[in-house]
């Protein structure tokens, strides 16, 4: 059996000028950004420790922001293991359908973006991954229903 390499999840802290430290997630070996269409290795979360605590106050924000960073690490590195094991990921269902649907029309034809439309229309421009149920027209009933999770239901023929 060849064995796999997972990519490790790292958190890690930046200093910035101002005396803050940014923290971020650093990825190795490096991953595909979606939205660069890049692979990459750093992402930061736009989460800021305050650099040189001076009384309980900051030291607790420190500490809160710490969970924070180390549950969204934990997160990634969940769904980096299911994607790489076959397992259903659940922070995935939470994605915007919509927006998928979307970014798809545009490397296809004109149809697509009709469809788009009506689909958007259909489910009152508001419809997660979670709230689509993939299924086949059955060959004995040319009325197909497709529900969302909202209740809303089509009917295509």
């Amino acid at each position: 059996m060849e064995s796999a390499t997972i990519t490790k999840v790292t958190l890690r802290k930046e200093k910035l000028r101002s005396g803050k430290l940014s923290l971020y997630l650093d990825y190795y070996p490096p991953i595909w950004n979606p939205h660069t269409k890049k692979m990459s290795r750093r992402e930061f979360l736009g989460l800021y420790l305050i650099g040189n605590p001076k009384d309980k106050f900051e030291l607790d924000y420190n500490e809160e922001i710490m969970l924070k960073a180390r549950g969204i690490r934990a997160t990634r590195e969940l769904a980096i293991i299911n994607e790489e094991f076959g397992f259903l990921d659940r922070t995935k269902k939470q994605a915007d359908f919509l927006e998928y649907f979307e970014s798809k029309t545009k490397e296809k034809y004109q149809k697509w973006e009709i469809v788009y439309k009506h689909f958007k229309d259909f489910c009152n421009g508001r419809c997660l991954m979670k709230d689509v149920t993939i299924g086949h027209q059955p060959k004995d009933n040319p009325f197909y229903a497709v529900e969302t999770g909202d209740g809303c239901s089509a009917s295509s023929v």
